[in-house]
């Protein structure tokens, strides 16, 4: 790592973060930084030659970057069947992000139609345009960017992309099938058992409705698979594979020229995924848990074999900021927390093609957090996005 002086330029009003451990990269440093124009312009060791916000002996971390958060939606529809204004609910989900100390969130908003949720055909569009809506107003604190979840067994999928695939405000495309007996939910009989609950049919009238519907995705996923990924190609989007489980779903993805396994269901997947140069995501609500919601591979066990590049924090906004912790407390894993705050910072930043944020170095936008410690929980005191404090 290499110190800058503490020079700034001249006119900038400066802020001084001082009595920090700074987390770099790959160490971690006691010392104070500079903030002018919303950008980091010196760090340097020991003691702040002027005046300065003393952390008193605090973590300094940079702001962290979530690719994958479903949280928006939690808000919109705060009960069973009660449905929320989307504009209060962007600001309700935005207090619970920055709070968890993420600065940049993708929020990751279904595009399609499931059994369990046909509304989500409608509900797009609107959430879109409230975050987009509120952002521009200032009335959000982390940055909010959109990463299209595409769900290719609704024939509408296709639709619902080529409308809001060309927002600024979206960032980031991924491929997913939700279906019973397939990738995440491999127990096809828990599946049935819970749909005879649900409506009452005979064991037989069931699994030839769930035939029927596997039939009908296979062949609405062939047509809207494909143009969902010529579309994020087109528009030069992230793309990424969601739930790879077995090993073909690897060879698909390769073969669509994705470079990102999201959340992989075992570890034979993860293992082909990188060694054929993919990234790989992990949800840390799974490592915070010890293990898959789902029954599927934990995530703890992937790390073991170094097969972890990112954290998403998928369904608990705050799991993100105490994963990277526990993670560093784990002697077995052998991550300390600077590689740790990389897999929710720097890692997830540059896979998003965000090389402005993600790090604590000279010249990167003051997206910064004030982490204190208690008890082994970390918890954030102060928070900095572009140099303006919204914690």
């Amino acid at each position: 790592m290499t110190f800058a002086d503490n020079r700034v330029p001249t006119g900038s009003e400066l802020t001084v973060l001082k009595n920090a451990r700074i987390v770099f990269g790959n160490e971690i440093v006691t010392g104070h930084l500079s903030v002018a124009d919303g950008r980091i312009v010196a760090i340097d060791t020991g003691v702040a030659p002027r005046a300065g916000l003393d952390l008193e002996g605090d973590y300094l971390l940079p702001g962290l970057v979530d690719i994958h958060t479903d949280h928006f939606e939690k808000h919109v529809f705060p009960r069973a069947h009660v449905r929320w204004d989307p504009l209060r609910a962007a600001m309700a989900h935005d207090a619970q992000i920055i709070g968890s100390g993420i600065t940049t969130v993708f929020d990751s908003l279904c595009v399609g139609a499931t059994i369990k949720n046909p509304e989500r055909r409608e509900i797009l569009a609107p959430m879109i345009d409230a975050l987009e809506k509120a952002q521009a107003a200032g009335m959000l604190r982390a940055e909010h960017l959109v990463h299209l979840r595409c769900e290719i067994t609704d024939a509408e999928t296709t639709r619902l992309t080529e409308e809001n695939i060309g927002k600024d405000i979206v960032r980031m495309v991924s491929v997913m099938e939700h279906l019973p007996g397939r990738r995440q939910s491999k127990d096809i009989e828990g599946y049935i058992a819970r749909r005879m609950a649900e409506t009452g049919e005979t064991r037989q009238m069931t699994e030839r409705a769930t035939q029927e519907l596997l039939r009908f995705s296979d062949e609405t996923g062939a047509a809207v698979r494909p143009a969902v990924v010529a579309l994020a190609h087109a528009h030069k989007l992230p793309l990424l594979s969601h739930d790879d489980t077995e090993l073909e779903h690897i060879d698909e993805a390769l073969g669509e020229g994705i470079s990102v396994s999201e959340f992989p269901c075992t570890q034979e997947a993860a293992r082909k995924a990188r060694q054929n140069g993919m990234l790989v995501v992990g949800g840390a609500p799974n490592v915070i848990r010890g293990g898959s919601q789902s029954g599927n591979v934990a995530v703890g066990d992937l790390m073991a074999e170094d097969l972890v590049d990112i954290l998403a924090s998928d369904y608990v906004p705050r799991a993100l900021l105490d994963c990277a912790f526990v993670i560093a407390a784990e002697e077995a894993l052998e991550i300390d927390l600077p590689q740790a705050v990389r897999m929710v910072s720097a890692t997830p930043a540059e896979v998003a093609g965000l090389s402005d944020r993600g790090a604590i170095a000279e010249g990167k936008r003051a997206d910064l957090l004030h982490v204190g410690v208690h008890g082994g929980h970390p918890f954030v005191k102060q928070a900095w996005r572009a140099g303006n404090r919204v914690l």
